[in-house]
């Protein structure tokens, strides 16, 4: 009996593990490249467009892992059969072949390859389109090696997850320390957006690291792997993770807010880039040398194949479920040659392409969370989950067309729509109804 009460209480080793487990999840490569972007183009008002960049790209997304715990992993289970099939299916299309897949090749090949290219801007027509010769050359090769790895997923890729996690670590540690013991150029002046609206620039920026996307589906994982580890209380569950959570989340934020230092001190460095992948190469390069560069790139590499393995891993193994008659090593081949694809857009042009994609979907993840934490002061919760969302969605729909450069100017008159945040009010308010909608109902059955 004592050792079955022991096997569910995990050991402060164990929770530590786990809160470096969820940090790895969440750090893919990719998120590297836009907080230096971000920093150089927010300048002097740096601090509050990193706050708004820290809401989305930390808060949000250990916010989203707490509201899986809560609801027992079935986040999605009061909507209805088909808007629960369809939003997954959006997820994982964003965070599978559309968008975060493909960019770990792109992220892979601007500070893993391109530094030692000479002639990495060479280009060849195909079809009547120009190529970068070098980006398609890399991106067959990457992606061809993250096929051939979905296909015999082993033991290679943990292992390999164990090194590069600390090895990683290490050296953002060691970059965080240069930036703030090495005087860099002067903070310059905002541009864009960031000089009006620094705060809202940056939580918009922080939709592209797709993690409260990602906690959706991360939440389910790590629940998965505490059952495995014997924790089969709800509470202990919740509890645990919301360790691995605070851990998670002190990570991220020491690694995101010395990369937004980075960006906005880089000066010269930054010059002529049009991604955070290129300013972060250049000041590597710049104050540790060649040797720097070598190391980076490696790490990078690496953690941008395994990060891509296990994406193209999950996508194959979710439209599986959904779709038996299509074998796993069919989806994983057709994924695969649909990121190799998609990589040869370009790193900037992707990241352009996906920003309306996510300010369509990222409303309704966020009114996800915010209900699941509400549902028990619902007294119709069904119904509140399905109102909320849907009127997020609504919403998010006409922030991405504006994103997308069309002229969607049916809700101009709500407040933070010239911002791209038009669902904010809708949503808060139609949310504040529902927990009023039914109650005298309820009152009088009960």
């Amino acid at each position: 009996m004592g050792t079955a009460v022991q096997s569910n209480k995990m050991s402060l080793t164990d929770t530590l593990g786990l809160g470096f487990m969820a940090f790895a999840f969440f750090l893919g490569a990719g998120n590297l490249i836009f907080p230096p972007f971000a920093g150089m183009l927010a300048g002097e008002n740096m601090s509050l467009a990193m706050v708004g960049f820290l809401a989305t790209a930390v808060g949000l997304p250990l916010i989203g892992l707490i509201a899986v715990a809560k609801a027992k992993g079935k986040i999605m289970a009061l909507l209805p059969a088909f808007a629960a099939t369809a939003l997954a299916v959006a997820i994982y299309i964003i965070i599978g072949p559309a968008f975060a897949a493909p960019r770990t090749g792109l992220v892979a090949y601007e500070i893993g390859a391109r530094p030692f290219i000479e002639n990495a801007d060479a280009v060849m027509s195909i079809f009547g389109r120009e190529f970068n010769i070098s980006q398609l050359i890399y991106s067959i090769v990457f992606f061809s090696i993250v096929m051939w790895l979905s296909l015999f997923p082993g033991k290679l890729l943990d292992n390999v997850g164990k090194v590069l996690t600390p090895v990683l670590l290490f050296l953002l540690v060691g970059l965080a320390l240069s930036v703030m013991f090495i005087p860099g150029s002067e903070v310059g002046a905002a541009q864009g957006a960031y000089q009006s609206d620094p705060f809202t620039t940056g939580f918009i920026e922080g939709y592209n690291t797709m993690d409260t996307l990602a906690s959706l589906m991360f939440g389910i994982l790590i629940i998965d792997i505490l059952r495995k580890k014997g924790v089969s209380d709800v509470a202990d569950q919740t509890k645990y993770l919301v360790r691995a959570a605070i851990i998670a989340a002190s990570g991220l934020a020491f690694v995101y807010v010395s990369l937004f230092f980075l960006g906005s001190t880089a000066g010269e460095l930054a010059a002529g880039t049009d991604n955070g992948g290129q300013i972060l190469t250049n000041y590597v390069t710049h104050e540790f040398g060649a040797m720097g560069t070598v190391m980076l790139s490696t790490v990078v590499t690496l953690a941008c194949l395994t990060t891509a393995v296990g994406l193209v891993t999950a996508c194959s193994e979710f439209f599986n479920e959904l779709q038996p008659k299509i074998s796993y090593r069919a989806f994983v081949i057709f994924f695969s040659v649909v990121c190799a694809t998609v990589a040869n857009v370009g790193l900037a042009e992707l990241i352009s392409i996906s920003i309306p994609v996510l300010m369509t979907i990222y409303p309704v993840a966020i009114a996800l969370v915010l209900v699941t934490f509400l549902t028990d002061k619902f007294p119709r919760p069904a119904l509140a989950h399905r109102v909320v969302l849907a009127v997020a969605l609504f919403c998010g729909i006409f922030d991405g067309l504006k994103a997308a450069g069309f002229e969607a100017n049916l809700l101009s008159f709500i407040p933070l729509h010239a911002q791209g945040m038009a669902w904010v009010l809708p949503t808060f308010i139609v949310t504040v109804a529902c927990l009023f909608i039914g109650k005298s109902q309820t009152t009088q059955t009960a």
